[in-house]
């Protein structure tokens, strides 16, 4: 079934450039292809060097590519580094989905720009979901979403019909703990996930949860992206409120969501963030740690 071509607004943002020895030959501008995408190792975890127009474009070709294993999309921050850090999952592009990894948050973007000498934009879901949705909208395509609870399943078909509505909501399905550690349960729920013909589905799962279920059962659910976007669930629904604009440009959102949710993000934020923040800030570049997306 062919698929409307999805048009991006042309003045997206792109990353700017310093001067700098490294960032002499950087590219000006990322295109729509995935394996031509430069990634750098931080936090023992692979980071691509885009921008959000590229990123959007590598979601709008990937829903075009319908033999190629989905796209999934996730973000590294601190909280990403302290789970996958020591483990031995592949975030690379060659198992059975592709990994598009987004920097989020002020340290790894601080360390991208130490390690390359040219800035990168903070690419968090909640701050790029808005453009994606978008894009979705123009071209008609259908958007599953799988996490959060139940109670905001009204709230969040609303916020889609009113603000994109060209997007058809295929469903909202909130599995417990014991639905996502059994496997039969998990390829029931892919069952229903594929009858859907979803095109986009959001995983907002937390990590690592959200990460290792789309890893093992993402191509089982027909969907061509996967975006790993955590608490995004909640913000399209107005659960949660967004830090104000210039909280989030001098780098303490995390405090504005302490605050908001001290019990659930306390030890996140004040126990395993410092060492992650480490690991990261021990990232160096070398000639092994730049490569291509494949």
């Amino acid at each position: 079934m062919s698929r409307p071509a999805i048009v991006l607004n042309p003045s997206l943002p792109t990353r700017r450039r310093q001067t700098s020895a490294l960032a002499t030959g950087a590219p000006l501008s990322v295109g729509d292809d995935y394996a031509q995408l430069e990634a750098i190792s931080i936090g023992r975890s692979p980071v691509h060097l885009v921008d959000e127009r590229a990123t959007r474009l590598v979601i709008a070709r990937a829903l075009h590519e319908r033999d190629a294993p989905p796209l999934a999309v996730c973000s590294i921050n601190l909280d990403h580094v302290h789970h996958f850090a020591h483990a031995h999952d592949d975030f690379g592009g060659t198992g059975s989905v592709r990994w598009l990894n987004l920097i989020d948050g002020a340290p790894i973007a601080t360390q991208a720009r130490r390690m390359t000498g040219v800035s990168y934009p903070r690419l968090a879901g909640s701050d790029i979901i808005g453009g994606i949705l978008t894009d979705l909208s123009t071209a008609g395509l259908a958007v599953a979403v799988v996490g959060g609870s139940a109670e905001v399943t009204a709230s969040l078909r609303q916020r889609l019909a009113s603000d994109y509505p060209g997007v058809r909501f295929a469903g909202h399905w909130t599995p417990e703990r014991s639905t996502l550690s059994s496997q039969a349960e998990c390829v029931a729920l892919c069952d229903e996930l594929r009858a859907t013909q979803a095109d986009v589905i959001l995983v907002c799962l937390g990590k690592p949860r959200q990460e290792r279920w789309i890893a093992e059962y993402g191509p089982q659910t027909g969907a061509a992206a996967l975006l790993a976007f955590g608490a995004v669930v909640d913000f399209l629904a107005g659960r949660v409120s967004r830090a104000p604009r210039w909280v989030s440009r001098v780098g303490v959102e995390w405090m504005w969501r302490l605050m908001l949710e001290p019990r659930r993000l306390a030890k996140r934020y004040l126990v395993d963030g410092p060492p992650a923040y480490l690991a990261v800030r021990r990232s160096r570049l070398s000639p092994d740690s730049r490569s291509r997306a494949t």
